[in-house]
């Protein structure tokens, strides 16, 4: 599984590395030329500035001597930046029931291929799921989540396109406490951040299920697309800003080399991540774990391989 990370964030970690290794060789001189080599390098990795200035001020704090105490140092203050957002969704610690997650995000995201992945997470480990297609205004959305329904055997409840998703929401978590089910996941209709009607539907949402349970929903949850870079920051933070986000989940990080987006989010917007997903398969949708991101990160990230020419 671990070697499934490593090839899933190739392209992130190709980028970042590449970077690192073109600035740092075993006998490159630790100067001010080199701190600001290594800045760069960073930033074009789309770690973002506050991060590449934390990950900076900790290799100069330590007065590194050389490029292999530096590369350790650039390890450790990033699996340190990361660590505080390693929060798993613990189910089984929560008497809510059912314990009603709400994902959303912006068109393409992948919240949908999301929700199946974490239903059939959450099936395995022993929980009743239902799906809630509260997306009813993108043509077939309903539809594709009714599928993913009918793989997983998990039951949907839906209204017809252009019914109002509150209503559709409200009435899901009728239905789940009615068959005693643990976990609903409700879909939502992509938009974007700066729409605020949109947004405001999306705070009529939380309003109307607080009728049904104040404390639901238990779990607002954004699913962002990693391959957006630095766009993922401005959503994330507006995002939070109007409906108060509890988690953040990560698509695609097998598709970019913008993976550095990671650490611009844990330093400005430190929520937990709750799942990164690394592939289309079912198992690459992985808990997230910073010791084990930084570990495939940063992989054969020895400065032998950059030396090796000289």
């Amino acid at each position: 599984m671990f070697k499934r990370l490593v090839q899933g964030i190739s392209r992130t970690r190709d980028s970042l590395l590449g970077g690192l290794k073109s600035v740092l060789t075993k006998n490159t001189p630790i100067d001010a030329a080199t701190m600001e080599d290594l800045e760069a390098a960073l930033l074009l990795a789309d770690c973002g500035l506050d991060a590449t200035e934390r990950i900076i001020e900790r290799v100069k704090s330590h007065s590194q001597k050389d490029a292999e105490n530096v590369v350790e140092a650039v390890v450790s203050e990033m699996t340190a930046m990361l660590k505080p957002c390693e929060v798993p969704l613990e189910l089984g610690n929560t008497s809510a029931k059912p314990f009603v997650i709400l994902v959303v995000g912006v068109n393409g995201a992948g919240k949908t291929t999301t929700i199946a992945k974490m239903g059939r997470r959450f099936k395995e480990a022993g929980f009743s799921v239902m799906f809630a297609a509260g997306d009813t205004f993108r043509a077939a959305a309903v539809e594709q989540l009714t599928e993913w329904g009918n793989r997983l055997d998990v039951p949907v409840i839906a209204q017809k396109t252009g019914a109002d998703p509150a209503s559709v929401i409200f009435d899901a978590c009728s239905a789940a406490t009615a068959r005693g089910i643990d976990v609903l996941i409700a879909d939502t209709a992509g938009r974007l951040h700066t729409q605020e009607n949109l947004m405001a539907e999306l705070e009529k949402v939380k309003r109307v299920v607080r009728k049904f349970d104040p404390l639901a929903p238990h779990e607002t949850m954004l699913i962002v697309d990693a391959t957006m870079g630095q766009n993922a920051l401005s959503q994330a933070t507006l995002f939070h800003e109007k409906i108060e986000l509890d988690s953040i989940s990560l698509t695609k990080l097998d598709g970019t080399a913008k993976g550095g987006i990671l650490f611009a989010l844990a330093t400005a917007l430190p929520l937990p991540i709750r799942f990164i997903g690394v592939g289309e398969a079912y198992d690459d949708l992985r808990t997230f774990s910073a010791q084990e991101f930084g570990r495939a990160l940063l992989a054969d990230s020895t400065l032998e391989d950059s030396s090796a020419a000289q």
